[in-house]
């Protein structure tokens, strides 16, 4: 079997399992994140059932809106506080307590290698970047609070092997983009709705945590299942030092059965940035250079580790933000937040003129928090960019790396991080 489908047959009390096979795994996680609690909460009351299935696996990330800016946020964090106390929600992490849902359960040792999750947003999909496997449950997610499981078909899985070594001033979030694209576009496109990606190959050994993270968080917006990045011994031991339970790696057999194979050389690769609508719309960044921006913002789930903003720090250092154009940080946790103001990570971007925000999802989350203005273009490190993502729906939003939005922001139009970083040497 694939790894996933070894994770998902001992979560569902299986010998074996294959591709479309239906199951019901047992999670050892429960994700919701806050903008899901209340509408879990009227339709469970609307049920009659006033308590859930093991609520010591139930996770709540208050991440998406962690600033009050209306009444009825306020009024909502308070719905989410009752709701945990109702239904004695194992772990709760309120505003200033974690982070961004899909970062820090993996900082805080919560989820492991080896760990079956469900999670009701799609970019749990990070927790494959140390070898978990999540699934998206969704609103389906309710299910999942009152039952303990959820009927789930197991996905095929497509190998997609990594060769080469990047080029000095590309990133991950790069390689995240132009994989995307080439596995829905290029000459070798094949079908990856509703399935598991398996990196393999020796460039993944090279890797760190942040990195993997950055390869996991681009395919989802494209459909698939989720990715699976199998565990170095480097990964192994960042997660031995945080876990809070002994955990199994686990990792495809010899001779198992993938649907569908693909390689990319991630030598070939220079500077990437997402075109407005979808983070699979890679384009070289040459393409786009020089365009005028009015908003960057480096943080949420695919970048938003404490190594994405030292890039970008390294950077910013000595340099200012454009006049005109407006820089937001967003920490991706708590730990990072800490870690950067320590570091004095916080301090270089303050002092480049950029505005550093809670640890959260920031602007990404549906526009709760550094909204653009009509007719303006932003380059960001969001999960997505779809039309109206940060504001009006003739905005424009660009995606790049952690370097490129920095240097973006240094320019106040879409810049080559390559030359900065060539300064900074």
């Amino acid at each position: 079997m694939t790894a996933v489908e070894k994770v998902l047959a001992q979560a569902s009390g299986a010998t074996t399992v294959a591709p479309w096979d239906v199951v019901y795994p047992q999670p050892a996680l429960v994700f919701v994140h806050d903008g899901h609690v209340e509408g879990a909460r009227r339709e469970l009351d609307a049920l009659g059932i006033d308590r859930i299935t093991h609520p010591e696996r139930v996770v709540f990330a208050t991440d998406h809106e962690v600033l009050y800016l209306s009444p009825r946020a306020a009024a909502r964090g308070t719905a989410i506080r009752r709701t945990a106390r109702d239904w004695q929600v194992g772990r709760f992490y309120d505003v200033g307590q974690g982070g961004h849902g899909h970062i820090f359960p993996m900082e805080d040792g919560l989820v492991t290698p080896g760990m079956f999750v469900f999670a009701s947003d799609m970019h749990c999909s990070n927790f494959g970047a140390i070898g978990a496997v999540p699934v998206r449950a969704g609103p389906e997610v309710v299910s999942v609070l009152a039952m303990g499981t959820l009927w789930t078909t197991v996905p095929p899985s497509v190998k997609v092997t990594l060769t080469g070594r990047l080029q000095h001033g590309v990133s991950c979030r790069d390689a995240g983009f132009r994989i995307t694209h080439a596995l829905l576009n290029g000459p070798d496109a094949i079908d990856i709705d509703y399935r598991y990606l398996e990196l393999a190959g020796d460039a993944l050994d090279a890797l760190d945590v942040h990195e993997r993270v950055a390869l996991c968080n681009t395919p989802t917006e494209a459909g698939v299942a989720g990715v699976f990045v199998p565990p170095s011994e480097h990964v192994l031991d960042w997660c031995r030092q945080r876990a809070r339970a002994p955990f199994a790696p686990v990792f495809s057999d010899p001779d198992a059965r993938f649907e569908a194979t693909f390689t990319f050389d991630l030598s070939t690769l220079g500077p990437q940035v997402a075109l407005p609508g979808s983070p699979s719309n890679a384009a070289d960044l040459a393409q786009v250079a020089g365009l005028p921006v009015q908003h960057a913002y480096i943080g949420a789930c695919g970048s938003g580790m404490y190594e994405d903003f030292a890039v970008a720090a390294g950077i910013l250092k000595g340099r200012r933000v454009a006049s005109g154009t407006r820089l937001f940080i967003v920490p991706g946790t708590v730990q990072c937040a800490r870690k950067m103001s320590e570091q004095g990570l916080t301090d270089v971007f303050i002092e480049a003129g950029a505005l550093v925000l809670p640890a959260g999802c920031g602007p990404c989350a549906g526009g709760n928090m550094g909204l653009m203005d009509a007719g303006e273009v932003s380059i960001s490190t969001a999960a997505t960019n779809h039309a109206g993502r940060m504001g009006p729906k003739d905005s424009k939003c660009y995606l790049g790396s952690p370097a490129t939005v920095a240097a973006s922001a240094i320019a106040g139009a879409i810049a080559d991080p390559r030359d900065y970083l060539q300064a900074a040497r």
